[in-house]
């Protein structure tokens, strides 16, 4: 090995000192973008606060009437937590559709007993790719809203969804995950970017994690910080996410996934280009590139905004093999997406996704092999190696810091002084840890590509907290 690496010193040098230049640029572009991004994010969720506390908001009784589709697959822990917690929602007109992709555990029995749905015959017209209905319940919620549950084959999330916006009555609607809990004003949050401007097509929507906080009549009564480790260190990862690059993008149309946990989508538009892909490990994703791509291309004018002020709370793995499943899934559907709409490039935001998304596992693992070779042949300086490293990694610490106290601060509810104090002592290790974990199982997601593209996976799910003083169906 030393007579090679001696042979070729020029040949590595070079390369060395091209990988050098490529990793500061690539560095510095991402903690520019991390910068601007929370920066951004900060100010502008501190005026949204000003303005509400001026009353300076506009306050008006329009609406659209809108379709929430909830996929489920083996759900029983969650599902009727999420439900409830839709049927106190502050919206004058909306349904309820819950299809069952063929769960083997009690999903469908919960939904039918605790909300009293009876069978039904009812046609649905099959616009959008899906398999076939076994059968279709309905009744009527607490509040007067509609609950249909439709009982279908397995065919994966995606087919779920289409089969959701078949049966859906409505001009627009929502797709939301059976494990998450919508804030009261969510669905009035998320529709205010429609009844603004009568280009936007789609919305995303702020998401948090829910495990260990208390839910009641779907509000938020005490927020926690996760117990377990790998829990907390997602608080703070989607924390600096949400807050950061995605309410940045949305000032330039430039956000190319609008998160499957919730959303609002204009049914009309997404019919227009096929729906959801069911042959697509990341259906969320592929579906807001085939919308910019088709619009784009036919010289349509459209928007798809970010209401960061239209909260979701949604639960996420407490085990790290679950997280690992869960990311090798995502990144999968990255590439798929990455790929298959390549003709969105002209779009600066699908660099940020190529470079510091789906390749940066792999740029990361050549910046290491690069390290050690320069240091196999002494032409690094170890200390000043090391000294950038925990600057860099102090720097997004604080950016992490800044992401979770700017959101803690302008919450209603606020995490206790000992979480917080918690919070600052994890996310330098969650920016090294998991960081690393990720990259690790991303690097190794395309090894799982072929096959099973359209199974849900298992992930360990755990009871929502959530209480309940008011009845919430009709018998």
């Amino acid at each position: 090995m030393t007579v090679f690496l001696y042979e070729h010193m020029e040949f590595i040098k070079t390369m060395i000192s091209f990988a050098e230049v490529f990793f500061v640029i690539y560095l510095i572009g991402y903690a520019s973008f991390l910068f601007i991004s929370v920066l951004s994010g900060s100010n502008e969720t501190f005026n949204s606060m000003k303005k509400k506390q001026l009353r300076n908001e506009i306050h008006h009784d329009y609406y659209v009437p809108i379709s929430i589709v909830v996929p489920a697959y083996n759900e029983e822990v969650t599902i009727a937590e999420t439900i409830k917690s839709l049927l106190h929602l502050n919206y004058k007109s909306y349904e309820i559709i819950v299809v069952n992709d063929g769960s083997k555990d009690h999903t469908a029995k919960i939904v039918e007993e605790q909300f009293h749905l009876h069978q039904v015959q009812r046609p649905i017209r099959r616009q959008l790719q899906c398999k076939d209905p076994v059968s279709i319940y309905e009744g009527i919620g607490g509040n007067g809203t509609t609950i249909t549950l439709i009982n279908k084959e397995n065919g994966g999330k995606a087919d779920s969804i289409n089969m959701g916006i078949n049966a859906s009555r409505f001009p627009y609607f929502i797709c939301m995950d059976a494990d998450s809990i919508l804030e009261k004003d969510a669905l009035t949050r998320i529709a205010i970017p429609v009844l603004e401007n009568q280009d936007v097509i789609a919305v995303g929507s702020m998401i948090r994690i829910c495990n260990d906080s208390v839910f009641k009549d779907g509000e938020l009564i005490e927020m926690r910080l996760p117990k377990k480790i790998v829990a907390a260190f997602q608080v703070l990862e989607y924390e600096r996410s949400f807050l950061a690059s995605r309410m940045l993008l949305d000032k330039f149309n430039a956000n190319l996934i609008i998160s499957g946990a919730f959303g609002l989508f204009k049914k009309d538009a997404v019919m227009a280009v096929g729906g959801y892909k069911v042959d697509c490990m990341g259906e969320d994703m592929e579906l807001i590139m085939k919308l910019h791509e088709y619009h784009r291309s036919n010289h349509i004018s459209y928007s798809i905004k970010y209401a960061y002020d239209a909260v979701c709370w949604t639960q996420c793995p407490e085990r790290l093999r679950d997280l690992v499943k869960q990311r090798r899934r995502w990144h999968i559907g990255l590439i798929q997406s990455m790929t298959k709409h390549s003709r969105v490039m002209s779009m600066g935001s699908y660099f940020y996704y190529l470079f510091y998304e789906m390749l940066s596992p792999f740029i990361e693992l050549f910046g290491t092999i690069c390290t050690i070779l320069a240091y196999m042949v002494d032409i690094i300086n170890l200390p000043v190696m090391i000294a950038i490293f925990i600057i860099y990694a102090v720097f997004g610490a604080l950016l992490t810091v800044i992401s979770f106290t700017t959101r803690n601060f302008l919450s209603k509810q606020r995490v206790k002084f000992t979480d917080i104090i918690r919070a600052c002592l994890l996310c330098i290790p969650e920016i090294v840890f998991l960081r690393y974990v990720m990259a690790v199982t991303r690097m190794l997601a395309p090894l799982y590509m072929r096959g099973k593209k359209t199974k849900w996976g298992s992930i360990q799910r755990v009871k929502i907290n959530y209480e309940s003083d008011t009845a919430d169906a009709r018998p």
